[in-house]
């Protein structure tokens, strides 16, 4: 596996804007895009604060043809289709999507042969519509009020639109994704909580490294602005129920006054290209070279693994792993992105294994989290974070570091963003079932 991969466009979804732009703009001031809940009434939720994608018109990111399918998206799928927009777009790719009418007359060249490109989207699990499944449960009512699971079958279910399952299933992210951009190599979806987006993004890396195809659009995507969704973030009792008046400040990555966290809603698309291709079709301005990938599974049987390992030993793992196939040492490491959620028992583990892997280095090396401008995503959070390493290589740039007055295991404080050479940049996500995923990017010109 010796192709040089690398990541020749960008496409950041969250609170904070669609596409990189006001993305990236948003992470240099700092910004939080956490705020009082609209998607639904939270009053009777402990926290009632999240980060949301503001309105969109999902018309405006499919084709003609494909608009009668947004009927059959969840939020989820829509957050996905948006994201790959924007990620092909960037990339400067003719794909069906981006030119469905071959430049107007009919003459429809696309930039790769459909059979040459990829799809590894990672997804949550999806909710489904409180307003749907409230219709079709008041037909499965006893005389009593009670539910009645065989009314169900019966009368019940027949209120669901026949299309209705579509909606739901974590596969169709990547499907549509595909349908759309007229994707035709291998495909795949991953469903490992907050781990998701990079294990799919190193998928892909692996597929264009076995010359099974020379594109990949690969990330994640998930809406946690669901109320059934939300509910389940409640009973974890993770969520941060007192910062409801102070919303920017209600995550605090890695900091000692961490009192939980915000869920949020968006997600990352990016596109891998074999190099030699992305050089042969005329590119110039990757934004940088995937050089290393890790993954590994914590265990922590004294909390059935409930709780992260407190000396973040999977850390360790994943990241020496990823640095071992980059073949670089902790001290060619210049930025860390890492998941930094909030929760103080995971925050403190991933803080004491990126310790052990750097040393008293640790406080020199910028460790920036974006939970805190907006909340934890899920599986298309770290999406986001690889747009926006991404993006620092090429503008030099360290975003800015918020929410941290009191820093935990050694890291550096709050700081503006900053203009930084940078060469390596390790992005880091921690899943609540104990998944961990690294991966490195290099800069084009290292």
């Amino acid at each position: 596996m010796t192709r040089s991969v690398v990541v020749s466009g960008v496409g950041p979804v969250s609170g904070l804007g669609l596409g990189i732009d006001p993305t990236w703009a948003g992470v240099c001031e700092g910004r939080s895009a956490i705020a009082q809940i609209r998607a639904f009434d939270p009053s009777g939720f402990g926290c009632q604060v999240g980060g949301e994608v503001e309105e969109f018109k999902i018309g405006k990111f499919v084709p003609k043809s494909h608009r009668k399918a947004t009927k059959v998206m969840a939020r989820d799928i829509e957050l996905a289709v948006i994201a790959a927009d924007f990620a092909a777009r960037d990339a400067g790719l003719l794909t069906k999507g981006t030119d469905p009418d071959g430049g107007g007359n009919g003459d429809f060249k696309t930039t790769y042969d459909p059979a040459r490109v990829g799809c590894h989207i990672g997804a949550g699990l999806i909710a489904a519509d409180l307003d749907e499944l409230t219709g079709a449960l008041i037909e499965a009512r006893k005389d009593d009020g009670s539910f009645d699971i065989h009314k169900w079958g019966s009368e019940g279910m027949q209120h669901l639109t026949p299309l209705w399952l579509l909606k739901y299933l974590p596969n169709m992210l990547a499907c549509h994704v595909t349908i759309i951009h007229d994707n035709q190599g291998p495909s795949n979806t991953i469903t490992c909580g907050e781990a998701s987006a990079i294990l799919s993004i190193g998928e892909s890396l692996r597929v264009i490294q076995r010359d099974k195809a020379d594109l990949c659009f690969c990330g994640g995507a998930e809406s946690k602005m669901n109320p059934m969704v939300y509910y389940r973030q409640q009973l974890t009792g993770r969520l941060n129920e007192s910062s409801n008046e102070d919303p920017a400040n209600a995550v605090r990555p890695y900091d000692q006054g961490a009192a939980g966290m915000v869920a949020g809603d968006g997600g990352g698309i990016v596109m891998l290209e074999a190099e030699e291709t992305y050089k042969a079709r005329g590119g110039d301005s990757a934004y940088a070279r995937v050089v290393g990938f890790g993954a590994s599974q914590s265990v922590h049987r004294e909390a059935k693994n409930a709780e992260p390992d407190p000396q973040g030993r999977a850390v360790v793992s994943s990241v020496n792993a990823a640095m071992r196939e980059a073949e670089i040492g902790a001290d060619e490491i210049d930025m860390v992105i890492g998941f930094g959620c909030g929760v103080a028992s995971w925050d403190r583990a991933e803080a004491n294994g990126l310790k052990a892997v750097f040393g008293d280095r640790i406080s020199d090396v910028p460790v920036v989290s974006l939970r805190g401008l907006i909340g934890n995503c899920g599986a298309g959070g770290g999406g986001v974070d690889l747009a926006i390493a991404a993006r620092a290589l090429r503008e030099q740039k360290v975003p800015a570091i918020v929410n941290r007055d009191a820093p935990i295991g050694g890291l550096a404080g709050n700081s503006p963003a900053q203009d930084t050479k940078l060469y390596h940049v390790l992005v880091f996500n921690m899943g609540f079932g104990g998944q961990h995923t690294a991966m490195i990017l290099q800069a084009m010109d290292h």
